[in-house]
C-alpha cells in the first residue's frame, strides 16, 4: 500500500510504505479534500527533512530517559517545528509504551497526527496572548491527563504572548507538576523574554536544503502518479528558500494547474517568473552596457506576464551566485541557479569582475525595497537595468586608483562606459560641440589631473623616506625657532586644540628633543585642554611630522615676573574673558551630560555679536 501520510525521508530513495495517516485514511468523501502539506506531514522522527540534529537529540533523551519539562523550537516557517511537537508528544503518550518510534496506529497517536488528542493542547500564542488565558492555563495544568501519560502543551508563536503573560507563566514553567510537558514554537525568538528562555531547552531548526526537497517533491509527485519534468520540480524547490511547506504548497497550485504532467514551463507561467532562456538574454544585454536591448527583453518578459519585481528578485540572486563563482565557490554552493547554467554563471562573474558585481547586487537590492512601497514597479526595473548599464568598469576603476596612489603609469581602459551605453552616433546624429573631438571628455579630465598630482603636495607634506622633510626650514629645534616651529604646529593641528594652544605666554626648548610650552595662571583652562593624553599626542606627531624626529611636549604655569617672548595672536573679548565663557559652558548641565555620554569636548564657542546702535 503506498504512503500519502508520511512527510519527508531524510534518506534517498526510501520507498514510502507506511500506512496512511489517520486524516488519510478518513477519506475525500467524509472529510473533504485533504491538502499535500498535510497528508505528507512528518510522522516519526526519522521523517524529518533536515533537522536530523534535532530528531536524535529528542531520541535519544527518550530512549535516555532524559526528558525535559520545557523545550523551545525555534526556526523559519515550514521547516517543521510543529510536526516534530506532536512526533515528540505522540513518542510519549504511545499506547505501546514511552518510545522514540510511535507506533502511530493507537487511539491517543492518531488523536495526536489529528490534533483531537485531549490531553495534548495546541495553542495559538497569537489569538491567547493575554494575561486570562495563561491564569486559565495554570489553573488547569493541576488536573491530570484524562488517558495518557503526560498532559502536553503545544504553544505556536508563543512570542506574541504579552509580557504580562509571560511573567504570569514563569513559576509554572519552572516548576511544573510531573505530569506536564510545555513546547513553545516560534519564529522569532528574539522576541521572547529571556527570563522564559533561560527555563527551556531550546532547539533551533534549520532551513531545508534545496537537494532535500527536491528529493521529497519527486517521492510526493510518484505517490500521486503525476509525472514532472526535473527542472521544474528543482525550480520550486530552489523558490521555497529552505520551507518545506512552502514547496508543498507550490506543488499543490501545480497539481491543480498541470493534473497530468508538470513542465518548467507550467512552473514560470503559475510563479510569474522568468525562464532560463529569458535571463540569459537580459544578463547579456546588462553586459554589453545595451541599456535599449535590456529594456526591450524587459518588455518581453512582461507580455509573456513575467513580474517585475520576481525578475528583479531572479536577477538578485543569479548575480550572487556570479558573485560566489568569483571568490571560487564551487557550483555546489550556487543557491539560485539551475545546474545546467553553471557555466554560464562561471562566465558571467569573470567578465563583471568582483566590484561590479557587488554593485549590481546592491543597486537591486535597493531596487527591490523601493519596489514593495511603489506602485510604479516596471519604472523601477527599468531605472535599475539603466542604471547598470550605466555602471564604470570598477575593477579596472580601483586599479586606476591604485596606479595613481603609487604614482606609476596608468591609461583610460577601452571598454569605458562611455563608449559602452550605446551605439555611436554618426557625424550628423553628433552634437555640434563634440564633432572634432580627439577622444571621451572622461580621458581629457582625467589627464588634466593626473598632470596637476605633483603640484598638490605642499612642502610640509613632502617627506623623504626616513620621515625627515624634503625641503624643511627646520633642521632641528632649537631656541632661536622654538615659537615659530609652534605656530606651524598649530597651523598642521587646527580645531579648538590650536585656539588653546595659541594662548601661551612663553616657549623653552630645552634641548632638541624637548619643548616647553608655558601659560600664564589666567590661561590654566587651555594648558589643561593641551595637555590632555590625547592633544598631547596629536601635538608630538605634528612635531615628528615637521622635524623629521620625535619630540617631547610639556605645559606648565609661568611665573608672573617671567617676560613673554611671545605674545598671543588676539587677546579675549572684551565683555569678559574667552578661557572664562568657555568655562562657564563647559560647567553647564547640558554640557557635562554630553561628555559624560559621548567622551565628547567643545570645538567651537560662539559669542554674540554685540547689537547693532540705531
Amino acid at each position: 500500500m503506498v504512503e500519502r501520510g508520511v512527510g519527508g525521508p531524510a534518506k534517498k530513495g526510501r520507498p514510502l510504505t507506511e500506512p496512511p495517516p489517520p486524516e488519510a485514511q478518513a477519506g475525500d468523501k467524509q472529510r473533504g479534500y485533504i491538502v499535500v502539506a498535510r497528508r505528507y506531514r512528518p510522522q516519526r522522527f526519522e521523517d524529518l527533512v533536515g533537522q536530523e540534529h534535532v530528531a536524535k537529540a529528542l531520541a535519544n533523551a527518550i530512549s535516555a530517559s532524559r526528558v525535559g519539562h520545557a523545550y523551545l523550537f525555534t526556526g523559519a516557517r515550514g521547516v517543521g517545528k510543529t510536526s516534530t511537537a506532536r512526533i515528540f508528544a505522540k513518542a510519549l503518550n504511545c499506547q505501546q509504551g514511552v518510545s522514540p518510534q510511535p507506533c502511530n496506529q493507537c487511539d491517543i497517536c492518531q488523536a495526536i497526527s489529528t490534533g483531537d488528542d485531549v490531553d495534548v493542547l495546541e495553542i495559538d500564542g497569537a489569538s491567547n496572548r493575554g494575561i486570562e488565558e495563561i491564569r486559565a492555563l495554570r489553573q488547569n495544568v493541576n488536573v491530570r491527563p484524562s488517558r495518557a501519560r503526560f498532559k502536553i502543551y503545544i504553544i505556536d508563536e508563543v512570542h506574541m504572548l504579552t509580557k504580562e503573560a509571560f511573567n504570569a507563566l514563569l513559576k509554572t514553567l519552572e516548576e511544573p507538576p510531573e505530569h506536564v510537558k510545555f513546547i513553545f514554537c516560534t519564529t522569532e525568538p528574539n522576541k521572547i523574554p529571556i527570563t522564559i528562555l533561560s527555563r527551556c531547552q531550546r532547539f533551533d531548526f534549520a532551513g531545508i536544503g534545496t537537494e532535500a526537497i527536491l528529493r521529497r517533491l519527486q517521492q510526493i509527485v510518484e505517490s500521486e502518479n503525476v509525472s514532472a519534468d526535473p527542472e521544474a520540480l528543482e525550480v520550486i524547490a530552489r523558490r521555497a528558500a529552505g520551507s518545506m511547506r512552502d514547496a508543498q504548497s507550490l506543488l499543490e497550485q501545480l497539481l491543480a494547474f498541470a493534473p497530468g504532467k508538470i513542465t518548467l514551463e507550467d512552473v514560470h507561467e503559475l510563479l510569474g517568473a522568468a525562464g532560463d532562456e529569458r535571463m540569459a538574454a537580459l544578463v547579456g544585454r546588462l553586459i554589453e552596457r545595451d541599456a535599449a536591448g535590456a529594456l526591450a527583453e524587459l518588455d518581453a518578459a512582461i507580455q509573456e506576464g513575467v513580474d517585475p519585481a520576481i525578475l528583479l528578485e531572479q536577477m538578485l540572486g543569479y548575480f550572487r551566485d556570479c558573485m560566489a563563482a568569483v571568490l571560487g565557490c564551487p557550483a555546489q554552493m550556487f543557491v539560485y541557479t539551475s545546474s545546467r547554467m553553471a557555466d554560464q554563471v562561471i562566465q558571467t562573474g569573470g567578465r563583471l569582475g568582483l566590484q561590479t558585481l557587488l554593485a549590481i547586487v546592491q543597486l537591486v537590492d535597493h531596487t527591490l525595497g523601493r519596489m514593495k512601497f511603489s506602485t510604479q514597479g516596471r519604472i523601477l526595473a527599468e531605472l535599475a537595468l539603466v542604471r547598470i548599464c550605466q555602471l564604470e568598469n570598477l575593477e579596472s576603476l580601483s586599479e586606476l586608483i591604485a596606479a595613481m596612489r603609487s604614482g606609476g603609469q596608468w591609461t583610460i581602459p577601452e571598454s569605458s562606459a562611455a563608449s559602452r551605453t550605446a551605439p555611436p552616433l554618426s557625424k550628423e546624429q553628433a552634437p555640434a560641440a563634440s564633432r572634432g573631438s580627439s577622444g571621451p571628455l572622461e580621458e581629457e579630465s582625467l589627464a588634466k589631473k593626473k598632470e596637476s598630482l605633483p603640484e598638490q603636495t605642499s612642502d610640509e607634506e613632502a617627506v623623504t623616506p626616513s620621515g625627515r622633510p624634503k625641503s624643511s626650514q627646520w633642521q632641528k629645534l632649537g631656541p632661536d625657532n622654538a615659537a615659530e616651529i609652534w605656530q606651524a604646529v598649530l597651523r598642521r593641528v587646527g580645531g579648538i586644540v590650536a585656539e588653546h594652544g595659541r594662548y601661551f605666554s612663553s616657549i623653552a626648548a630645552s634641548s632638541e628633543t624637548r619643548l616647553v610650552i608655558y601659560f600664564d595662571p589666567a590661561y590654566t583652562v587651555s594648558k589643561a585642554f593641551c595637555e590632555r593624553p590625547e592633544q598631547l599626542a596629536r601635538f608630538e606627531k605634528a612635531l615628528e611630522e615637521l622635524l623629521g624626529y620625535r619630540v617631547q611636549v610639556s605645559f606648565q604655569l609661568a611665573e608672573t615676573s617671567e617676560a613673554k617672548t611671545e605674545k598671543p595672536p588676539s587677546s579675549p573679548p572684551t565683555d569678559s574673558s574667552y578661557q572664562e565663557r568657555l568655562a562657564e559652558v563647559q560647567r553647564r548641565a547640558f554640557v557635562q551630560k554630553a561628555i559624560d555620554l559621548f567622551g565628547a569636548q567643545p570645538v567651537q564657542l560662539s559669542l554674540p555679536e554685540p547689537p547693532e546702535q540705531e
